[in-house]
This record gives structure tokens, C-alpha cells and sequence, in this order.
């Protein structure tokens, strides 16, 4: 168990609207949280059959965070390689036009040819 840390407490407070700004309601002081350890650690304690079935609903949401955190992160690395594919295409695309434009200037080019004429003198 630890206390919220004021950044997180005023993070916690805009995200729920738990309390009004007035110092006469609500929540006036960072609460005490638990970790996930924490809550395993306090159902071993409490007995009760409705502080076990409130610990058990406790520890499936943070199992359910967790996967979702773990999806996000599969998601953003998936992106980040579709990103980075986008970015090789497009320099390798580049690559192609810049030849391209060298093969056009080379062809409007008259040839000259190198070497000697022959004449013929009948």
C-alpha cells in the first residue's frame, strides 16, 4: 500500500471528477492504494466472504489492465514495423524515380558517336 503522489492524485481526480475544488467536499487528500501484490497480500488477510469476493474482482481487473497494456504495446510495435516498411518504400520509390529522370536526361541527349569516319572515295 502507498500514497498517491500529488501529479497522480490530480490525474486520478480529473479523470473519476471525484470532488469538487471546494476545500468543504470531497476528497481532499492523496488516498492509499495497493499494488497488485498488495491486494493478494490483503485477501490472504481478510477472511470475510465479501472482502474475498471483492479481492478476487480487484485482482481480474488488473489481470485485465495488464493484457490490455500488453495488446497496446503488440499494437505500437506492429505499427512502428509497418512505419518503418513505409519509410524503406518510399526511399526505394525515390531510388527508382531518381533513375528514371536520369534515364529521360540521358535519352534527350544527342549521341555522339566516338571514333573515326571512314570516307569513301570512289
Amino acid at each position: 500500500m502507498f500514497e498517491l503522489t500529488k501529479e497522480e492524485f490530480a490525474n486520478w481526480r480529473s479523470q473519476f471528477v471525484t470532488s469538487n475544488s471546494s476545500n468543504k467536499m470531497g476528497l481532499r487528500y492523496a488516498p492509499y492504494v495497493f499494488t497488485e501484490q498488495g491486494v493478494a497480500m490483503l485477501s490472504s488477510v481478510l477472511n470475510s466472504p465479501r472482502a474475498i469476493a471483492v479481492n478476487i474482482r480487484i485482482i481480474r481487473v488488473f489481470t485485465k489492465i495488464r493484457k490490455m497494456l500488453t495488446d497496446n504495446l503488440n499494437i505500437k510495435l506492429e505499427i512502428e514495423e509497418i512505419k518503418k516498411n513505409l519509410s524503406n518504400q518510399n526511399k526505394n520509390i525515390d531510388l527508382v524515380f531518381q533513375y528514371l529522370d536520369e534515364l529521360i536526361e540521358k535519352k534527350e541527349k544527342p549521341i555522339t558517336k566516338i571514333g573515326f569516319k571512314k570516307s569513301y572515295k570512289s
